[in-house]
């Protein structure tokens, strides 16, 4: 590698880890900004039956894969290659995307829509990068795995990943509890529950903030 190129190279690393450090400081205010969107959008107009029906086509399925894919990982211990994680690398992430996407369509609002979108875009990617680099850097077996498991977007057919399994620490000790299906108590460690609570009560909000709304900001609602 030539000196420019490695220049070329250190520079775009640096632009990187800069975006980084920017993301995590603007989820709070992108956070902020959805909620008064949603807020609007609720009072502007009442949502629709229909949609808020077909909304359900994607908020299920997207808080089963995080349910399911809570109950497989071990997060800093071993990289997870079974259950939703031999079909794709971020089935949490993906599981978010469904849920918000639901949403979009239970509000049928386009700026919601754009806004979950671009905090994706801002957020989770550099989230995801950083991620994958502790994941690379931890465990030996991570670029075999990423050949084979698409980041995101699911493969269709489980993948085999064969590999020696490595503790946090690289030492490459087996972990006993590997071969295991999905565990209720790795679920219940992740408190993967408060996603279906999220859901339940941002259903209930379509559902009874409106009529509140309508009763603050207008006379005869």
């Amino acid at each position: 590698m030539t000196e420019r190129s490695a220049a070329t190279v250190a520079q775009t690393a640096s632009r990187w880890e800069r975006w980084k450090r920017i993301s995590r400081r603007i989820r709070v205010p992108l956070g902020f900004i959805a909620a008064l969107i949603y807020l609007f959008e609720l009072w502007r107009r009442p949502p629709h039956a229909s949609a808020v029906a077909w909304s359900l086509a994607l908020v299920l399925p997207g808080l089963w894969l995080r349910a399911y894919a809570a109950g497989y990982v071990k997060k800093n211990r071993e990289l997870t290659v079974t259950g939703p994680y031999a079909h794709t690398r971020n089935p949490l992430y993906l599981g978010s995307i469904l849920i918000a996407a639901g949403f979009a369509v239970a509000m049928m609002s386009w700026p919601m829509a754009l806004v979950l979108a671009g905090g994706f875009a801002l957020i989770y990617v550099p989230v995801i990068a950083s991620e994958e680099q502790f994941l690379r850097n931890t465990f030996a077996g991570f670029d075999d795995y990423c050949r084979q498991v698409p980041r995101l977007f699911p493969r269709l057919t489980a993948a085999r990943i064969a590999r020696p399994l490595e503790d946090a620490a690289g030492a490459g000790q087996p972990d006993p509890s590997s071969k295991a299906g999905f565990s209720l108590a790795l679920y219940l460690k992740h408190r993967e529950y408060n996603a279906a609570i999220g859901a339940t009560l941002l259903y209930l909000s379509l559902l009874f903030l409106r009529p509140v709304l309508a009763a603050i900001f207008y006379k005869n609602p």
